[in-house]
């Protein structure tokens, strides 16, 4: 878990630790779906490798955005979900995706506008 006191004083900076990393944005865009696998996010992460998505991941479990549930089984079957906080970042995707369906929508208006 972050300690309070190394946290950035600027409540955007503190905001794009969580949001301002690609992969971290869309593994919790996943997660908001419902638990997952690793190989679920991984297929529904297009691009992300093995190697971030383990990084990613123990990252936001540090974070305390997200929970690892290992069910110690064989073969292994580990979980991921979101904890509360992991799920207040719903509004905050929600903006981020309205913002980028308009701005597609300007630059879409804009190439038409050219020709």
């Amino acid at each position: 878990m972050i300690e309070y006191k190394n946290l950035p004083e600027c409540p955007v900076e503190t905001s794009l630790i969580f949001l301002g990393h690609k992969w971290k944005a869309l593994i919790i865009r996943e997660l908001l779906k419902g638990t997952k696998r690793f190989c679920e996010i991984k297929k529904s992460v297009k691009g992300i490798t093995q190697k971030v998505l383990s990084y990613c991941l123990k990252e936001l479990e540090e974070e305390g955005i997200v929970v690892r549930k290992d069910y110690q089984t064989n073969p292994p079957k580990v979980e991921y979900s979101l904890t509360d906080v992991g799920y207040s970042l719903l509004p905050v995707l929600n903006a981020m995706a309205s913002w980028g369906t308009d701005y597609k929508y300007f630059v879409k208006l804009s190439e038409k506008r050219k020709i």
